[in-house]
């Protein structure tokens, strides 16, 4: 099995909706995020997913995160914004765009110094 890693970081407020409905006060986190994709085998480079393609890939996704509100943004119109659910949306959204044979094994996502959620997709 193979591994890669790449981080990058984005900087954004959130509420989370309560379970009585109410919104917590509004604040913010400088989120760090970690995403690691694995695969049984290279392509005919010699790589599970080139990194010129993936970190770019992760920063542009952060990049529409970053300075925002998410409870504003599509991705969180039905969804929580918590830090495991914007590990979901970040697993979601950089799946999609990897070469065949590469999978996302895992994303973290920090919200604050020892405050991490990490999402595993189901691989059977």
């Amino acid at each position: 099995m193979f591994e890669v890693t790449v981080s990058g970081w984005f900087a954004a407020a959130h509420q989370l909706r309560l379970s009585d409905g109410s919104l917590e006060p509004l604040h913010g986190h400088n989120w760090r995020v970690e995403v690691t994709c694995a695969g049984e085998s290279l392509d005919a480079m010699g790589v599970l997913v080139d990194f010129t393609k993936l970190k770019p890939a992760l920063d542009s996704l952060l990049a529409r995160m970053h300075d925002r509100h998410l409870n504003e943004l599509p991705a969180f119109a039905a969804r929580n914004p918590s830090a495991e659910n914007v590990a979901l949306h970040i697993a979601e959204s950089l799946g999609a765009a990897l070469p065949t044979g590469a999978r996302v094994a895992c994303v973290e996502v920090e919200e604050a110094p020892g405050c991490v959620a990490r999402y595993r997709p189901d691989q059977t």
